[in-house]
């Protein structure tokens, strides 16, 4: 049985409220909560010591007394003496909005690097937070961490101070593994580089279909050995980034990438935790924006994107845009306008239109040229039949004409066969 809660949060100046509170909704129904009732209140600034004025902190032990609830679940990052303020003169317990994402990302975390990097987050979210009142929870957590106990620290070592010291070793300590993986993933994209296959990261904000885009195009351009990725209806399917290659009927070939969703106000734990995994975009030739057009709230979700890729650095890449579930919105697709894209990933003719949008953004550097390839030379006719998309061949008295459309960099190595570009 789900347990029951309260959302809370305040309208601030210059603030979507409704926008915000349905977010906040959304993401705890992901964590499997039941939200029963929703408290707001509209302030200029937060309360320094309790976040909401001494009115609606009386509403909200009415609200859960009358719901049975203990626990409130509110919108905004709040400070350690914040949540000990409110949980002492309400007996209730609160989490803030960046404790319920680390909780989602933990939850939803597979593979090793990510189970690393949210832990890593949630230890510098904790570390702040310890209070004596709740070091043993703590103690438990960390017990099989600590070397021995308490016996040989030092009489004037607190359990808090010990607590402290167990977090800071651990967070070296993933800090250490996490480089390592990282490492291994520079070189994978190194070997990539190498071959001069251009990338494409799909980005946007979190269950806008980048996982159902990624499918389909593997369905239709992957090789046989590529496997569908992880797709729900649901916020933060998926934390990791998947990378796949295409290959299209043309000779061209190209990295997909579908990275890790965002939401509005992402902890700042998890962006700088995440970076590593974000490197896929970071050092993407193309970006692609999808958008759930069906939201009404998709300019803010777009707005979010952006802000999210600014600040882990990622900018001047170019970028298009997909708005997907056109078909939920009730809207003409698939339709192109420029490089944007209004689709449903689950058509076939919008996945073709997008991978059309895609290839004219990356291959700008091919060439198309005829070719004269001298009858002893065979091997640069099947280098051109392996690698470029061959448009026309001939066979002369000099040797075989062909005309292809290829790398400008195979085009240069090849230059001396060229009698027509």
């Amino acid at each position: 049985m789900n347990e029951k809660i309260i959302i809370a949060g305040l309208e601030l100046p210059d603030m979507n409220i409704d926008y915000a509170m349905d977010e906040l909704k959304s993401l705890a129904v992901a964590n499997n909560m039941d939200v029963v009732d929703q408290v707001t209140q509209k302030l200029d600034r937060p309360n320094a010591a309790t976040y909401f004025g001494k009115g609606k902190v009386d509403d909200l032990i009415q609200a859960a007394t009358a719901l049975e609830v203990d626990t409130i679940v509110l919108n905004d990052e709040l400070s350690p003496s914040q949540l000990g303020n409110l949980e002492k003169e309400t007996n209730l317990h609160f989490v803030d909005r960046t404790g319920l994402i680390l909780e989602i990302f933990a939850n939803r975390a597979h593979s090793r690097e990510a189970k690393l990097q949210v832990e890593l987050a949630k230890l510098q979210y904790q570390l702040p937070r310890l209070r004596t009142s709740s070091t043993q929870r703590l103690d438990q957590q960390t017990a099989g961490n600590t070397g021995g106990g308490f016996t040989n620290r030092g009489s004037g070592e607190t359990k808090l101070e010990l607590n402290r010291r167990t977090i800071r070793n651990k967070i070296t300590h993933i800090n250490k593994e996490l480089k390592e993986m990282s490492t291994s993933s520079d070189v994978q994209r190194q070997q990539r580089d190498k071959k001069d296959i251009p990338s494409v990261a799909l980005v946007g904000y979190t269950n806008t279909g980048k996982s159902t885009t990624m499918n389909g195009l593997v369905r239709l351009y992957g090789r046989n050995d590529e496997k569908q990725v992880f797709e729900k209806d649901m916020l933060f399917a998926t934390l990791d980034t998947s990378v796949r290659k295409l290959v299209f009927p043309d000779q061209k070939e190209l990295i997909l990438s579908d990275t890790v969703g965002f939401v509005s106000k992402l902890p700042h734990q998890l962006v700088k935790a995440f970076r590593s995994t974000l490197a896929e975009a970071a050092k993407a030739d193309l970006l692609v924006q999808v958008v759930d057009i069906s939201d009404p709230h998709y300019r803010e979700m777009m707005q979010t994107t952006e802000d999210t890729l600014n600040e882990i650095g990622v900018t001047d890449i170019p970028m298009v845009y997909a708005f997907n579930k056109a078909d939920l919105a009730g809207v003409a697709y698939p339709t192109l306008d420029g490089n944007q894209l209004t689709y449903s990933a689950k058509q076939l003719q919008s996945l073709e239109m997008i991978t059309a949008l895609i290839k004219k953004q990356v291959f700008k550097n091919y060439v198309e040229a005829k070719f004269l390839i001298p009858f002893d030379e065979g091997q640069v006719v099947d280098f051109l039949n392996g690698n470029a998309d061959v448009k026309e061949t001939n066979y002369t008295e000099l040797g075989t004409e062909i005309t292809a459309e290829l790398k400008e960099r195979d085009y240069n190595r090849l230059s001396r066969y060229v009698i027509q570009k």
